[in-house]
């Protein structure tokens, strides 16, 4: 537990200053916790991180994670999405090459791990990149429903819980400690909103703490699926006591491109 908390505090130094000063700071940031995220994908399925498979796929994961400025410089036929697709060819190009060493089924986990990491990690700069100011608060609101959700999951969960709520994938999680999560992010929320100003419809950003603390379990119920799947505990241990990146923010990963989505942006 000590080393828990050491290691929480020291990340929230790191963190929070980066999310205060937002721009190219917390571009800079989304990309090295894409990278860190795209390694762990690879470690857990026993890939080697010093090979063209990595290198290829790390390009894609960036492609996706760094804003859309930074694109501006390529001929206007070829965006960030042409980018991303040429690199897929080429990984689909090297199971030829490789003769199958590198499967189809290795590089669809590639693919799709590029997109998990880099959409999710694009939205946590670009939400807090919001021109009209309010990205702050926004990028904040996300936090609050994730962090709010977990919290009153756990809590609810250890005091209520007695029916499982996905035993296969993770056997502590309950449907009583999910029912837990959505109350607390929606009464966290409320708190938030009535105190932080969003530029937003207060009524619509609870209302969206519902659908997002659903999401936010959902992320979490993957990640876990993911761990199970390769036969791992932690994701990875950049964060002592806290295990990988992924285990962090598997979550957000899932939460922030919704709230891209939906236009609150």
């Amino acid at each position: 537990m000590k080393q828990r908390i050491i290691t929480a505090l020291v990340a929230l130094i790191f963190f929070i200053p980066v999310l205060l000063l937002g721009g190219y700071w917390i571009d800079v940031m989304a990309c090295l916790l894409a990278c860190c995220a795209i390694s762990e994908i690879f470690i857990m399925k026993k890939q080697i991180l010093i090979s063209i498979n990595f290198l290829i796929s790390l390009l894609a994961t960036l492609t996706l994670t760094l804003p859309d400025k930074f694109f501006n410089f390529l001929p206007v036929f070829l965006g960030k999405i042409q980018l991303f697709c040429i690199l897929n060819m080429l990984l689909l190009t090297i199971t030829v090459l490789s003769k199958n060493k590198t499967s189809f089924d290795d590089v669809g986990t590639y693919v799709l791990g590029s997109i998990y990491v880099g959409a999710g990690f694009h939205y946590l700069a670009a939400i807090r990149n919001i021109n009209d100011g309010y990205g702050l608060a926004i990028l904040g609101f996300a936090l609050i429903v994730v962090w709010a959700s977990d919290i009153g999951a756990y809590v609810f969960g250890r005091k209520y819980g007695k029916r499982k709520l996905w035993p296969v994938i993770s056997p502590n999680k309950t449907c009583e400690g999910s029912i837990g999560g959505i109350i607390c992010a929606i009464v966290c929320t409320t708190i938030y909103v009535l105190i932080v100003p969003t530029g937003r419809n207060q009524l619509l950003l609870i209302g969206l703490s519902i659908v997002l603390s659903v999401v936010g379990q959902i992320g979490d119920l993957v990640e876990s699926a993911i761990k199970r799947f390769y036969g791992v505990k932690d994701s990875g241990k950049i964060l002592p006591g806290h295990g990988g990146i992924l285990d962090r923010f598997d979550s957000l990963l899932f939460v922030l491109p919704v709230v891209a989505y939906i236009g609150i942006m």
